[in-house]
């Protein structure tokens, strides 16, 4: 097995199933996206994410507090941190302004900010009679979701759509768009 790096060192934040993770690093390992995952930290010790890391081999940690956080990140010679579907308030340090990266499930800049993820975003699209939805890919820059838009992707949303269906085009727009634009940084 070769050590030679295949790209930036990535650092993986996540909260919960760790499915944005794995399919980042399942991207990494079709020869897709260029990089390598340093470190898989979650705020939650009950993250299947944190299985699928130990599956996966990758270096995995729980840390709760933003300085724990950036510090393990900098243990780990981490160049770009990920963000996937991490639930705590991070405001990225010196060192990883710039690059800190996160999707959200919506347009950008409308249904964003503090309480706004998950099924709480498709449900208030349904609720506001959109005919369209979809994700974004943001820089992270210290406030929720408000971050420099690096890209979208939409999907429709049906009058007969119920929150679970938008989540389900939402999250297939998502698999396809985060490695994309991960891509393109670097």
């Amino acid at each position: 097995m070769s050590t030679e790096s295949k790209g930036p060192r990535l650092g993986i934040l996540l909260s919960g199933g760790g499915s944005t993770y794995d399919n980042i690093a399942a991207q990494i390992d079709a020869g897709v996206l260029s990089a390598d995952i340093a470190v898989v930290i979650s705020s939650r010790a009950d993250a299947y994410g944190l299985t699928i890391a130990k599956n996966r081999g990758h270096a995995h940690c729980v840390q709760k507090s933003a300085e724990d956080v950036t510090q393990a990140l900098c243990e780990h010679d981490v160049e770009w941190v990920i963000m996937c579907g991490y639930m705590r308030f991070w405001n990225p340090p010196a060192d990883f302004t710039g690059k800190t990266v996160n999707i959200h499930p919506g347009l950008l800049p409308a249904y964003g900010g503090k309480g706004m993820y998950g099924h709480h975003v498709h449900e208030a699209v349904v609720a506001a009679g959109e005919r369209e939805s979809g994700c974004t890919v943001h820089f992270v820059d210290g406030a929720y979701d408000t971050g420099p838009i690096i890209a979208q992707d939409t999907v429709p949303v049906y009058p007969t759509d119920s929150a679970e269906d938008v989540q389900a085009r939402v999250q297939a727009a998502e698999r396809a768009l985060y490695p994309r634009a991960l891509a393109s940084l670097w």
